[in-house]
């Protein structure tokens, strides 16, 4: 059986508590730290005047070319780690440098409202 489709996330919501452990995601952000050593990346991300930080783990995506400030989406799962909380396991890790973080953002809600919108449809088409 395959596993669930990765919902994309904001980085605010990972270390929430809105996503659960083993779960598939797809999270965004600027890369600000990488440790080779321990297989570990940090992307950061602004929101309500707030930085927010998501650990990645990288070791399945190396080796790859970190570029320090750049923009990239990671898809993976959900891990706690101690003494980070929730980190992603990377299974994919991509470059997007020069997105439009906005309209990325726009984009992400407004996938969100048409799944609900289309999950809200099936409900009621079963009740009838």
């Amino acid at each position: 059986m395959l596993p669930a489709a990765a919902v994309f996330h904001f980085p605010w919501e990972v270390n929430s508590g809105a996503v659960r452990e083993g779960e598939s995601v797809r999270v965004f952000g600027r890369l600000v730290c990488y440790q080779p050593e321990e297989s570990r990346a940090t992307l950061s991300a602004q929101h309500a005047s707030k930085e927010h930080h998501v650990a990645v783990h990288t070791l399945f995506v190396e080796p790859f070319n970190p570029i320090i400030g750049a923009q990239y989406i990671v898809l993976g799962e959900i891990e706690n780690a101690e003494g980070v909380g929730a980190m992603v396991r990377a299974r994919v890790l991509n470059c997007v440098d020069g997105v439009n973080v906005a309209l990325l953002q726009k984009a992400i809600n407004e996938q969100r409202s048409f799944f609900r919108e289309r999950e809200h449809t099936c409900d009621d088409a079963q009740a009838t």
